[in-house]
């Protein structure tokens, strides 16, 4: 599909970091992260979970290492899998050293709870050692206590002047190879913390609405924070925070980056949401199209439209559109030229062995 001049969005040109081999920053494209909800220690089932969020697409996939248990886990599940792994620290600095250590691509460290300076610098330090990245992850429910007495309650210039006090840390320990993330529940309160940070600083910043909610709340709210923000040009990669499947946030990241025109990746239906004109069920047949075409990787867009009145123009800008027709005369389009009438019974087998050739001729 052309690509119009007012949805060109002209992003922000970052300094360029390394998660393992995955580049983060400058003109990389935006990464979608996840993060596991296992116990790690349980090395199985953590794994288990990685491979299903591969299978979904992630780039990286943070990890949980609350003990020793957990940071010593990380050396087989790291074996096991093929994408960057980030150990998640909070608490206690000598976690993130033996993450490090076991082969974490990058460490989370949260400045408010990780502890005094010289441990962050011991943490530094490890990173240097191991060839590893770090985030500073600044939180608005976990600030530190001096900055809180400072500013009453989180704000946005609570959390910059947070990342700031790390950054300046970082840098002065000739450490560079970070990216930075502050976070709030709250959309209004995480928008304005980002733009001040992306107006003051040029490292790669890790976009999030932290604890948003359940999937469709959630969803709803992270794709409102991050979307706002990746239109301006702010954000090298993000994590929809979802109380629900792991693998749900990366399908939910990837439909913000699709949304927008920035990534694309599976099958993109566009359909209305049905009225008494249909001609056909349009929205179990959505449903049901979504579901038996998951498995697709190859972008591709495909419009299913009940009856004539938008059909025949949203199936001009699909590889393959459905429109409906009156008598069971549903038109079917290919690359927006009419191809061949078909009764409501055969839609769904027809479009999916549709998509399913298409996306096999793009390899």
């Amino acid at each position: 599909m052309e690509i119009r001049p007012h949805r060109i969005i002209k992003r922000k040109i970052t300094k360029e970091i390394k998660v393992g081999k995955l580049t983060v920053g400058g003109k990389a494209p935006i990464s979608v992260q996840s993060m596991t909800n296992t116990l790690t220690t349980d090395v199985k089932e953590t794994i288990n979970q990685i491979h299903d969020l591969e299978e979904a697409g992630v780039d990286i996939v943070r990890v949980s290492c609350p003990d020793e248990k957990s940071t010593k886990a990380l050396k087989e599940i790291i074996s096991e899998v093929s994408v960057p792994i980030v150990a998640d620290i909070h608490f206690h600095y000598k976690r993130a050293i033996e993450a490090a250590e076991m082969g974490a691509s990058c460490l989370r460290i949260n400045p408010g709870n990780i502890g005094t300076n010289q441990r962050v610098l011991e943490v530094i330090k490890a990173a240097k050692n191991n060839n590893c990245s770090i985030r500073i992850g600044v939180n608005a429910g976990s600030l530190d206590r001096s900055l809180l007495e400072k500013y009453k309650e989180p704000c946005p210039e609570a959390l910059v002047e947070s990342a700031q006090q790390n950054i300046k840390l970082l840098e002065d320990n000739d450490f560079f190879n970070f990216k930075i993330s502050v976070k709030s529940s709250d959309i209004f309160l995480t928008v304005k913390a980002y733009r001040k940070l992306s107006n003051i600083c040029n490292y790669p910043l890790h976009l999030g609405v932290t604890e948003a909610g359940g999937l469709f709340t959630g969803s709803i709210k992270s794709s409102i924070g991050i979307g706002q923000l990746l239109m301006e040009g702010i954000g090298d990669t993000i994590r929809v925070s979802l109380s629900s499947d792991p693998v749900d946030e990366v399908k939910a990241g990837f439909e913000i980056l699709k949304s927008l025109g920035i990534r694309s990746r599976g099958v993109n239906i566009i359909s209305c949401p049905s009225c008494a004109r249909q001609a056909f069920p349009v929205i179990e047949t959505v449903k049901i199209l979504e579901e038996k075409l998951a498995h697709i990787k190859k972008p591709i867009n495909i419009s299913i439209i009940g009856c004539v009145v938008n059909g025949p123009g949203e199936a001009a800008q699909t590889e393959i559109g459905l429109t409906g027709g009156g008598q069971d005369n549903n038109l079917l389009y290919l690359s927006g030229i009419p191809h061949t009438k078909i009764p409501s019974s055969e839609i769904i087998d027809k479009v999916v062995k549709l998509v399913e050739e298409k996306t096999k001729e793009q390899k």
